[in-house]
């Protein structure tokens, strides 16, 4: 039997690894069945090549919870170490980066990562053990060996009798870690880390029922039998090539990911690099709409199927955390704090290759079946429109997918809607105008004067389209978007022609001070010479202020405040309207302001803005007119 001191020159590591990665200490379970994967895959690499003379046989890594021992035993059937190995990779290569560690987590126990890293990896099993053992016998023909630690740096090493080759680890569970010998406990930990891991992961049994024979009589009575339960998928879709699997397998595979998701994704890109870096994966386009408020944090990062977190902020391009799925790559560096991984330049490229890879999908989608690429377009814009304005590159792939939808549903790209508009919505000084509404409801009067005339309206309702359209502006400059509502339509694709006013000068100042004295101080009064027939009072919200007060509320605008400025109208009223001449002649002043307050209502209804005691007298006054 061997004693001796764990190599170490701080003088106890045990309080120390518990208290810095407390916050994580749930991990120590993935971390040991890591190991005991490692060791699996290892020996099976050695017989491949010739080095072991061995079986490999069916290997699975078992974990088993002894509750009234208060113990729990993780057994693989992987390579098992001499008494020699475990000398020289427990009581040393653990503690070689041990200094490191605590120098760089001495301040931040939040970015302790992957302990396994700093050589840590086996030691985790003291943040809730504070006794452990490891029972091992080597591939080679050699001993076994048994290895006791108290949680001191005192162990000891002697001779054991396991017969079978691979690891056993003992861990004698602290009283302040009681709940991890509860199956549930344990089983969501196996759930959670050990899903996809490569090698089956057995947790207690389970009982199957035997399908009924053919020829079994009426009353037979299915048989049922204990099998192992196995906990986890070794060979997930993501590790599979693309020419393997079906639609229904990524499909299936969604639904793995996410059981209490009862959508199907719209469309998934699976993502496979082996140079300059090492990255394969699936990410799926759930149903989103418009809603910028979707939860994040659904994309699970994996190194080699083991998970590792769900927040893959810097390795993911931001517009697309909003999607779901699996990257796993073996070449992002989890020892690092989040700002060194954004800071990273594997990781840059990474995520450029990400979205690269995303826009080429995209386009190849949108060119194979276009036509489906429309309908599903209301439900993935936000993504792309967010992708757009955040990630350059994104954005000069984009010209040739995003599509700008009509308030009829039909569908343009940018050079589409160019060449639809150019004839009839070019104004007289040759710029472009694209008409665009909001909200179909709010704007429909505003959005049938604008058919009237024949002149497309799009429909753009997300809630960051005042942002885009800044950007599109800003890269066409022959091109300008204003919303149906924020001018008459004359003025907001200006022609060479000029209605004439039926009022004279002097008659339209009169006509405005007696405008003025009846209308709130939150409308500017703009006279105008219209078609007769159109709506005597309009009221407008100009383009400008409107879109810095949107941009300024989602973020972003370039104007400080902007979004706590009230709204501000126009009034547009037309001076060639039978209205206005009587509102000019009428000597009354109280049937005059009668007139201006009910044509004034009426405007507003029309732009949905009157509400309550103003709709109420609105009504009410309607009625007795018409008594």
């Amino acid at each position: 039997m061997t004693t001796g001191k764990i190599n170490v020159s701080v003088e106890n590591i045990f309080p120390l690894i518990k208290k810095f990665l407390y916050s994580d200490h749930e991990i120590f379970l993935r971390e040991l069945i890591s190991n005991g994967t490692d060791a699996t895959l290892k020996l099976k690499h050695l017989i491949s090549i010739g080095e072991a003379k061995v079986e490999f046989g069916n290997p699975v890594i078992e974990i088993k919870i002894d509750k009234e021992g208060k113990k729990i035993h993780i057994i693989d059937q992987g390579l098992g170490m001499t008494a020699d190995e475990v000398e020289k990779y427990i009581n040393q290569v653990a503690f070689s980066g041990a200094e490191e560690f605590l120098d760089k987590y001495k301040d931040s126990a939040k970015d302790s990562g992957i302990i396994g890293h700093f050589g840590l990896g086996f030691y985790s099993a003291f943040m809730v053990a504070e006794k452990v053992e490891i029972i091992t016998k080597s591939y080679k023909d050699e001993p076994a060996a048994h290895w006791t630690c108290d949680g001191s740096p005192e162990f000891t090493l002697e001779p054991a009798d396991k017969t079978s080759r691979g690891t056993e680890i003992i861990l004698h569970i602290a009283e302040d870690s009681l709940e991890f010998l509860e199956d549930s406990k344990i089983s969501g930990l196996l759930n959670k880390y050990n899903k996809f891991m490569p090698i089956p992961i057995k947790f207690g049994t389970r009982t199957e029922t035997l399908p009924k024979p053919e020829d079994a009589p009426e009353d037979y009575v299915n048989e049922t039998i204990e099998t192992d339960n196995i906990i986890n998928n070794p060979n997930p879709a993501w590790t599979k090539q693309p020419t393997e699997l079906s639609d229904e397998d990524y499909k299936n595979f969604y639904r793995e990911l996410y059981p209490m998701q009862f959508e199907d994704p719209l469309f998934h890109i699976h993502l496979n690099v082996d140079y300059p870096f090492n990255l394969t994966g699936i990410l799926y386009f759930p149903k989103l709409g418009s809603d910028m408020q979707i939860q994040k944090d659904k994309i699970q990062l994996y190194q080699n199927q083991v998970y590792v977190t769900d927040n893959v902020e810097g390795i993911v391009p931001e517009f697309l955390t909003m999607l779901k799925g699996v990257i796993d790559s073996p070449d992002i560096p989890l020892n690092v704090s989040r700002s060194g991984l954004q800071a990273d330049g594997a990781v840059k490229k990474i995520s450029n290759y990400i979205t690269r890879k995303v826009a080429d999908k995209l386009k190849a989608l949108f060119n194979e079946n276009r036509a489906d690429f429309e309908a599903k377009w209301n439900d993935i814009k936000i993504v792309l429109e967010y992708g757009m304005l955040s990630e350059d590159k994104f954005y000069e792939k984009a010209g040739a997918f995003v599509l700008y939808p009509t308030v009829d549903d039909t569908y343009f790209t940018l050079e589409e809607l160019k060449e639809k508009l150019k004839e009839n919505q070019t104004d007289k000084d040759g710029k472009l105008v694209v008409l665009y509404a909001g909200n179909k409801e709010a704007q429909h009067s505003y959005i049938e004067t604008a058919k009237e005339k024949g002149y497309e309206v799009l429909l753009l309702d997300s809630p960051i389209i005042s942002h885009l359209i800044q950007k599109i502006e800003g890269d066409n400059k022959d091109v300008t978007f204003v919303r149906v509502d924020s001018d008459h339509i004359d003025n907001l694709i200006k022609k060479e022609e000029n209605t004439i006013s039926k009022l004279s000068d002097e008659e339209k100042e009169t006509l405005k001070t007696s405008l003025e004295a009846y209308i709130p101080k939150a409308y500017s009064v703009q006279l105008e010479a219209m078609n007769s027939q159109a709506a005597p009072f309009i009221i407008t919200q100009p383009e400008f202020m409107r879109r810095m007060k949107e941009m300024s509320q989602s973020g972003g605008g370039g104007m400080f405040g902007m979004g706590n400025m009230p709204e501000m109208y126009n009034l547009v009223v037309n001076t060639n309207s039978d209205l206005a001449t009587s509102i000019l002649n009428t000597e009354d002043k109280t049937h005059q302001e009668h007139l201006v307050k009910q044509a004034l209502d009426l405007a507003k209804l029309s732009q949905n803005l009157l509400k309550g005691e103003a709709l109420t007298a609105f009504v009410k006054r309607s009625f007795e007119m018409i008594k």
